[in-house]
């Protein structure tokens, strides 16, 4: 931060940047990301969903940002993802991607737009690339996906995989529960976490899986584990921005942890401006426009307060 001397970070995408797994400054790439692999610095990972979220975020030097379905839920008000269309994961990839971030970009493939065909899978993918600006797309679940992961990756468009509590399996899996706490059930997803770093995913997300599993699974692929809900031995970490910086209304997962109290902050200042516009006192003056003198002469209008000018 210091190297930038007395601009706010905001004012320059790489500003907040601190030892990472990727070279600093450099623009973050699919390859990047692969490289980092088994590095002794974890990769930073959070969500965003417009302009000002992107910035945020890359302001303060995280590798990779997820256009994350979850704008269904923090942004839209909705009970799940699953009603996420691509028309909406288009327009709100392309408001990130507009921000040029040195991170990586990742599109969510929302439900549905990945189930059906192979085709239906290449095309809205290929829509989050070319209409949204996303360098790669994130699809949910595991071998059961391998034929949409092997005709995206034939369409040279890079994806990361995501194991374990699936939101878009909400319905199937009876709720948001841990997975992979029976035996069973871990085997899967140790069989799933091999079967897509074998496919050629660049990356996985694990989540809410017990971190005895994740640790197991990170020793065991090739590929960067990023973690939510999946203790601290995968090889990076994704957060909800909402979340840590406590905008979120109502239940929050025991993985979070809230680095801000930004919704308090808010409803504070948003507070105080009504109390300020109620009471006369915004604007003021100097928070006006005011005519000319002149021309106020002639219109009759009243004249400006004595110490104000006419910007």
């Amino acid at each position: 931060m210091s190297s930038y001397g007395s601009r706010h970070p905001l004012d320059d995408p790489h500003a907040g940047a601190k030892q990472t797994a990727v070279p600093e400054g450099a623009k973050v790439t699919v390859p990047a990301v692969r490289a980092a692999k088994g590095t002794r610095t974890p990769l930073v990972m959070t969500t965003a969903y417009d302009a000002a979220t992107a910035r945020i975020a890359d302001s303060a030097g995280v590798e990779v940002i997820l256009v994350g379905d979850s704008l269904g839920m923090v942004v839209l008000g909705r009970d799940s993802t699953l009603g996420v269309s691509i028309d909406e994961m288009v327009h709100h990839t392309a408001a990130v991607a507009s921000q040029r971030p040195r991170a990586l970009v990742v599109g969510d493939m929302p439900f549905l737009s990945y189930h059906v065909s192979i085709e239906d899978t290449v095309r809205n993918a290929g829509r989050l690339v070319v209409e949204g600006g996303a360098e790669c797309v994130k699809i949910e679940g595991g071998r059961k996906r391998l034929r949409m992961i092997g005709a995206l990756l034939d369409a040279e468009i890079p994806v990361m995989g995501h194991l374990g509590l699936t939101p878009q399996s909400v319905n199937a899996m009876g709720g948001f529960r841990v997975q992979g706490k029976v035996r069973k059930q871990a085997e899967e997803l140790l069989a799933d976490a091999a079967a897509l770093a074998e496919a050629g995913v660049f990356a996985m997300v694990l989540e809410g899986v017990p971190a005895e599993l994740a640790e197991l699974i990170t020793a065991d692929v090739g590929v960067p584990t990023i973690g939510i809900g999946a203790g601290p031995h995968c090889d990076g970490q994704v957060l909800v921005i909402h979340d840590l910086l406590g905008l979120t209304d109502g239940h929050v997962p025991k993985f979070v942890r809230c680095y801000a109290d930004l919704g308090a902050l808010a409803v504070d200042a948003v507070g105080r401006y009504a109390d300020d516009v109620r009471s006369g006192a915004f604007p003021a003056a100097d928070e006006s426009y005011r005519l000319p003198s002149d021309v106020a002469a002639a219109l009759g209008a009243s004249p400006m307060p004595a110490g104000t000018t006419e910007n």
